[in-house]
Parts: structure tokens; C-alpha cells; sequence
């Protein structure tokens, strides 16, 4: 947001520095992240001077130039060589002197020099306007009137101004300072309370407002007042479209606002002073001479003002006339039939209070980012709509002319009332960490024009006025206090003081970085999602009971309205971002939390997440594999992450439910270490993501309790080599190689070390239906003695009894 020191002064007296507005500003929220010297005109005219034409001739080496003498009040006159076809002797003339920078009706710069142009020394040049950005005339020279001053500057004679504009990093939650007003307001009761500053704010007056007659009443229906709680108007006719006067076009311009013409740029200058949005419609086009606010049905189509139609959603609340054509989408942009044009004559004129939520979806939905739309959804002040439509309607009788030709309409049918926020001096001073005195608390509410409604011996209950839409408790109205109290105020302990802390073992941060480690070494990427997420996942996706999702009043985005129950999306966002963006092959991996309402509050648990889509090796020359990424790459990295931290004895089950369309659960009992799989293609096909996704969830909590239960321990290398057999088993499809381990690991005991499923074969013609064949290394070591054939002849024919008994396995010899 841009906010003008010269505008500023219209409303509080203001004697500091430059700097020391912008470091106030920033002291009491307003966070200034930059600040500019603007100028009406480009380059304030430095170095532009009027001058007299004494003498004008042909120059002897051009027929089309002419070779002046020019006074500019200097000691000696300059020859100027000049090639505008109305240059004449006893001209005023705007002359750039030697060394002078010009800025033309594009912004381009150029800089005049001392030279020769055909052989004759020119020391200047004789401008046109669109040369000095005063216009787009080329035609000739400027002429100036005949008793203009020689040797007066012209950025004088033009009067060109200078402002200071800050760029204020406004937060979502400051409603109350959307404007310069508003700004005004804060910086005046900063001033007072911190710099001497009398406080007072002259606010722009409107006691002139009256209707000249009734002649041209309108009929308003609100049906939505949920999206639209307050709706006012007024008609105004017999008016004139032009320009702007220059003060108002230099303010919108200081600002960044292009001037258009007197209606529009009079609701763009109140929408930046006082933070209320208008609207001006040309009445001639409102049809049935009635205005209807309501919902359209979904795909109605809309002719908006930069000549796109757009397909509106069921939840745009949009301005109809009285045959329901839309006109408007409340509060976001205007549409192309209804707008002001040069042969408005007569406009009907609304100020309105829309719920920011409402207007946040229109606008994000369809890529309106107004100026309007940004106000709306901080929280506009419903109460300002009538004073603001009062305002505007005197500006566009001084500057545009006509007549009020109806009553205000007003719909407010459920009014909305200061807030009323008890708080005690001992939550303040606590809170704050200094003792402000009650006197000094009540200054401080005072300036802010907060009404002390009633006060005791402990504190306060204070009137919030409606356009601070953020302050609802009492540490909201302490934060308030300490903004204007000054952060700066607040003294820093002397004294420190600490505790000795005795931390579980081992470290939970410790752990979290060994496993950060091994995935980063093994080409996976951290990512940090935001804990808020949108509750239309669990809505129309992954469905979740509305009890359960914890939702949350985001007025920045409303679209990240709910705390994420799971991790799956924030890993999905970020897999699509890099699908866009010709990334396919994507290994990431979170820690973070999940939230959820439950009977006795919330529960938040700690996960791991784990996303692996696209290829299994990056593209080389090295590397022929061109190999997808499968269940099994990640089954593979589970099992070392588990590995890693000593974690074993832990029971699998195999499980499909609404987020894998298969995998398995890791757990011990009832407790679930992690659940991976691959994802639900209806999911991934909702979420627009091309190719298969798999995904592990690790319940971190569950896992550092396992870690902190685990006694690593240490063995010496044995000094007698190990043997190896193999088997060949034919076995039914239904059995897993999990159940062979099992076997395997039972009979062999503490010999067996390993047991690898080394080849996986199937064909119904040669092994039967329903069958495959297994081949199955097992490695066997013994640290006291060197291993016999016997000893291990004998472990295998057990081993071949129990698969042939309890799996009916044929094995292959």
C-alpha cells in the first residue's frame, strides 16, 4: 500500500522529518519497506527556465531550422538552434539550459549538451511539451503568455510538486489503516502520545450533503445480506465527464492510480482516503431502474470492464439490474455495459459493506486483484458506508456538476455495533513487560478514538470502533496499547535468569536430523508446507467428518481456512508446483503436524512424510535405467529410515483404504509406527497430478518412543566366515515373502544372519495357475566355530519340512 505525505497533511499537522515519519510509521505496525520522492511532472522541470526569443532567423546551413537568441535572465543570451516550424522573435519559451535531463510523455529520459547542428553552436533547447511530460503535443513549441517572467524557473511557473510515498507493508489483520485516513488517525495518536503532537484529526466534513429532490428515486433489493450486510446508493444527475483538476489527479498519481475521469477518479480518491469502495453506475443501463444484489446460477456469463467474459461461480454475489443482468461482482470489478462513460449523464452511486470472505473467493477465483477487493478483505468499516457515499457525492458536485436526485438508500438490516473489551492494568502491564499507569492507558484508547465505556480499580471496558475488524479480545486491544505505547518503551531485563533443563534421551532434534540426514544423502529435498491447508480437500477429496477439522479465520487467504488433518497435500501441492514446472521426478520428504478436534479440545501429532514420483535415477549417460519410481523404491527407504534409528520387532499389515490404493502398516499393537503405499489415483487425478505418488506417514511421536525404548548393541566381528544356501520354492500367489522370513527366522535362530528373496518367477504352463517360484538365498554364521555342511544340512531340511508343511511349497531341485 502507498500512502502520500502530502496527502497525510490534509489531516494532522506533521512537523518531522521525512524519516521520522517513516520510522513512527513503522513503530506503530505500519511497516514502511520503502519510500520515494515523486514528482508531478518527471524530474520536477530542474533546469528548465523561461526565456525571451529576441531574435529568430534562418539558419544558414538548414532551411527548415532556425537560429534564435534567447534571454533567460543570465548575464549573456543564448544561441539556440530550434527546428519547431512556430518559433518567432518576441516569444515566452520554456528553454532547457546546458546539462539538464529530460524526461518525455513515455518516461524516457535524455540530456541537453553544448554542440554544433549544421555548423552553428547550439547552448540549450526550446521544448515542446510532450518533451518536459507536460502533454503529447508535438506540433511546435510551447508559447507562453506574454507577461510571463523571464528567468523564472519553470518548475515554478508549472508548480510542480514534490511528495514523499511511502510503500507501507500493510498485515492482513489492519483494517482500520487501508487508507490515508485511517493512517492518519494511528500516525496523529502515535504523534500525541510519543512526540508532543495535539492529536487532532480533521476529518472531512460532509455537513453540506443535502438532496436537492426526489425525482429520480430507485428501487434496491438485497437478497444475500450474509455477503452483503450493509448496501447504500444515491442517484446524481445533469453531470458533466472530464478531466479531473490537477490536486486530485497528482494525489491518485502519487499513489499509482491513473487518472480516467472526474466520476472515476472521485471513487478511487475516497477509496484511498477514507478506505471505503464505491462503485458509480450509468443509470441510463440500470434496467427497471432497480438494483438487485443476489447470486446468480453457476456458468452465468459476465462481460466484466477489461472486456473478458468470465463464467460466474454460484458464490459470486454480483450487482443485477432489475431483469437480473449482472452489472457488477460486488465489490471486486465492475462490469463493461455499466460502467461511467463521456456521455454519462446521470449515475447511481453505491457504497457497500461485502463480507471479506465472499469477496476473497470471487477475486481469487477469478484473478481480480483490485485495489476495492483488497480493502474488502481486510474487513472494510460497515458503519462508513453513508458518510463515504456523502463525501464522494459533494466531490462530484464540485468537480463534476448536477444534482442529488434521491433519497440515500440504506439496507442494514442487522447493524453492526462497536465491540465491547473488558481488560484489566495488570494484563496489560504483564503482557507488555512495563508499567504504564491507567492515566497513560486511558490517553492512549482516547487517541486511538476508543470510548471508555466504564472503569474500576482494575481496568477497562472499552468501545472498539468497527473499523478495526482484528481487535476481538483483550490481548488483541493490549497489542493496540503497546503499538501506540511504542515498542521502543519497553525497557530490556538487566537481569537474566535461566533453568537447567534435563531433555529425554536421546535428543528428539537429534533424531529428526540423522533422518533429515539420510534422506538428503540419498536425493531427497526438505520442504516446509504451512500448517493451514483447505477444507475443500476434506470436503470433496478425502472426505473428513467437519467436526473433526479445525478451522481457523484467515483473512489473508480464506482459502487456507482450516489447520491440515493430514500431511498428504501439502506434499502433493508441492509435487504438482513441480509437475508445472517440468519437474516430473520429485523426492521430498516433511516433518511437521497434523491437527484435529476431539471430545476433550485438540490433538496435534508430529508425523514424517515421505513423497516419491517420476523416475527412479536422474536422466545420464551413465545410467541406462530408465526405471519408474515403484512401491518397493520406497518400501526400500522405510525400511532403512527404521533401520537407522534401531527400530525392529514390528508387525505388518497390508492396507488399502480412501488415500493408498495399497501398501502396508508398520506397527507394534495397536500402535502405528507408519503407513505407506501408493496413492489413490481418483485422488492424484483430483489433485491434476500426472504421474503415480508414493507416500509414507510416519507417526513421529510413535517413533521417537520406539527410539528412546531401543538399546543399541555393539558385537564384535566374527572371525569364521559365513555359509550360504539357496532355495527354489513354488508356492501359491497368496503367500508373501514376509511369511518365508518368518519361517525361516524361527527355525534358524540365532545362526541365520540374512535371508534375501533373490528372483521372483512365474508362468501358469510350466509352475501351474495360481503359483510362482521364489528363489531364496539364506545366509548362515556362527561366531564361536566354523559352520559344518551337517550343521547347516540339518537347518535346511527343517527349513524345507515347514515350508513343504505349513505353506505347501514344492521345492525346485
Amino acid at each position: 500500500m502507498k500512502i502520500s505525505l502530502n496527502w497525510l497533511k490534509d489531516y494532522i499537522d506533521i512537523s518531522q522529518s521525512n524519516d521520522e515519519v517513516s520510522e513512527i510509521l513503522t513503530s506503530i505496525g505500519l511497516e514502511v519497506e520503502g519510500m520515494e520522492e515523486v514528482e508531478t511532472i518527471k524530474g520536477g522541470l530542474v533546469g528548465l527556465v523561461i526565456g525571451h526569443v529576441k531574435e529568430c532567423g534562418k539558419h544558414p546551413g538548414a532551411d527548415r531550422l532556425s537560429l534564435t537568441k534567447v534571454d533567460v535572465g543570465g548575464e549573456e543570451d543564448l544561441q539556440i538552434v530550434c527546428g519547431a516550424p512556430n518559433v518567432a522573435a518576441g516569444q515566452k519559451v520554456v528553454v532547457a539550459t546546458v546539462g539538464t535531463t529530460l524526461y518525455d510523455d513515455k518516461g524516457e529520459s535524455f540530456k541537453i549538451k553544448k554542440g554544433k547542428i549544421r555548423g552553428e553552436v547550439s547552448q540549450g533547447m526550446i521544448c515542446a511539451e510532450d518533451e518536459i511530460g507536460l502533454g503529447t503535443g508535438h506540433d511546435g513549441i510551447m508559447v507562453l503568455p506574454e507577461d510571463t517572467k523571464v528567468g523564472m524557473l519553470a518548475k515554478d511557473y508549472f508548480k510542480v510538486e514534490t511528495d514523499i510515498v511511502y510503500e507501507i507493508g500493510l498485515t492482513p489483520n489492519r483494517s482500520d489503516a487501508t487508507a490515508h485516513l485511517g493512517s492518519a488517525k494511528d500516525l496523529a495518536a502515535a504523534l500525541k502520545i510519543n512526540h508532543g503532537g495535539s492529536g487532532a484529526v480533521k476529518t472531512p466534513s460532509v455537513d453540506a450533503f443535502k438532496v436537492d429532490s426526489n425525482s429520480m428515486p430507485i428501487d434496491v433489493v438485497v437478497e444475500n445480506t450474509a455477503a452483503c450486510p450493509r448496501y447504500s446508493g444515491v442517484m446524481i444527475t445533469g453531470l458533466t465527464i472530464k478531466d479531473s483538476p490537477d490536486w486530485m489527479q497528482n494525489k491518485l498519481k502519487a499513489v499509482g492510480v491513473r487518472p480516467i475521469n472526474n466520476i472515476v477518479d472521485i471513487t478511487n480518491f475516497v477509496l484511498h482516503e477514507l478506505g471505503q469502495p464505491l462503485h458509480a453506475f450509468d443509470a441510463d443501463k440500470i434496467k427497471g431502474n432497480k438494483i438487485i444484489v443476489k447470486n446468480l446460477p453457476e456458468g452465468t456469463p459476465f462481460l466484466s470492464l477489461d472486456e473478458q467474459e468470465r463464467k460466474l461461480r454460484a458464490e459470486d454475489l454480483m450487482i443485477c439490474d432489475g431483469e437480473s443482468n449482472p452489472m457488477c461482482i460486488g465489490g471486486v470489478f465492475g462490469g463493461l455495459n455499466s460502467g461511467v462513460t463521456d456521455e454519462t449523464k446521470t449515475i447511481f452511486l453505491e457504497s457497500a459493506h461485502f463480507n471479506a470472505k465472499s469477496i476473497r473467493r470471487s477475486s481469487t477465483k477469478h484473478l481480480l486483484f483490485t485495489d476495492a477487493a483488497k480493502v474488502f478483505e481486510k474487513g472494510s468499516d460497515p458503519n462508513n458506508t453513508v458518510y463515504a457515499l456523502k463525501r464522494a457525492a459533494l466531490l462530484i458536485k464540485e468537480l463534476a456538476g448536477g444534482e442529488i436526485v434521491s433519497e440515500i438508500v440504506d439496507i442494514y438490516p442487522n447493524k453492526i455495533t462497536p465491540k465491547q473489551i473488558a481488560v484489566t492494568y495488570r494484563n496489560i502491564n504483564r503482557l507488555i513487560g512495563a508499567d504504564i499507569a491507567p492515566a497513560d492507558v486511558k490517553n492512549i484508547l482516547t487517541a486511538m478514538e476508543m470510548e471508555i465505556l466504564a472503569e474500576d480499580e482494575a481496568g477497562l471496558t472499552v468501545g472498539v470502533p468497527t473499523n478495526k475488524a482484528d481487535v476481538l479480545r483483550e490481548v488483541d486491544l493490549i497489542e493496540e496499547v503497546l503499538r501506540i505505547y511504542g515498542f521502543n518503551k519497553v525497557e530490556i531485563p538487566t537481569q537474566i535468569r535461566s533453568t537447567i533443563n534435563i531433555n529425554d534421551r536421546p535428543d528428539k532434534n537429534q533424531v529428526q536430523n540423522t533422518i533429515s540426514d539420510l534422506l538428503s544423502s540419498n536425493g531427497f529435498y526438505e520442504m516446509m508446507g504451512i500448517s493451514l491447508t483447505q477444507s475443500k480437500y476434506f470436503k470433496e477429496i478425502l472426505p473428513v467428518e467437519e467436526n473433526e477439522l479445525v478451522f481457523v479465520n484467515n483473512t489473508s487467504n480464506i482459502h487456507l481456512d482450516i489447520m491440515r488433518p493430514s500431511m498428504l497435500f501439502s506434499g502433493l501441492e508441492a509435487i504438482l508446483r513441480n509437475q508445472n514446472q517440468q519437474n516430473a521426478d520429485v523426492k521430498l520428504y516433511e516433518f511437521g503436524k497434523t491437527y484435529r478436534k476431539v471430545e476433550d479440545g485438540y490433538k496435534e501429532k508430529r508425523h514424517l512424510s515421505v513423497f516419491l514420483s517420476g523416475k527412479r535415477f536422474a536422466e545420464s549417460w551413465l545410467n541406462k535405467d530408465k526405471a519408474e519410481i515403484s512401491y518397493y523404491t520406497l518400501k526400500t527407504f522405510v525400511a532403512n529410515i527404521l533401520n537407522r534409528l534401531g527400530i525392529q520387532g514390528y508387525q505388518e499389515t497390508a492396507v488399502k483404504n480412501d488415500v493408498l490404493s495399497f501398501g502396508l502398516q508398520y506397527h507394534r499393537g495397536p500402535q502405528v509406527l507408519v503407513e505407506f503405499g501408493q496413492v489413490q489415483k481418483s485422488v492424484l487425478r483430483k489433485m491434476k497430478i500426472k504421474n503415480a505418488v508414493f507416500y509414507a506417514e510416519f507417526n513421529w511421536d510413535a517413533i521417537l518412543k520406539a527410539v528412546r525404548k531401543h538399546k543399541i548393541d555393539f558385537k564384535e566381528l566374527t572371525k569364521y566366515p559365513s555359509v550360504r544356501r539357496d532355495l527354489a520354492l513354488v508356492i501359491d500367489n497368496s503367500v508373501n515373502f514376509n511369511d518365508i522370513a518368518n519361517i525361516a527366522h524361527k527355525t534358524g535362530k540365532k545362526l541365520l544372519k540374512d535371508i534375501n528373496l533373490f528372483d521372483v518367477y512365474q508362468s501358469e504352463e510350466q509352475l501351474g495357475k495360481d503359483k510362482k517360484s521364489y528363489a531364496v538365498s539364506f545366509i548362515f554364521e556362527d561366531s564361536s566355530k566354523t559352520l559344518k555342511d551337517k550343521d547347516v544340512d540339518k537347518i535346511m531340511k527343517q527349513l524345507i519340512e515347514t515350508y513343504e508343511g505349513k505353506l505347501h511349497a514344492m521345492i525346485r531341485r
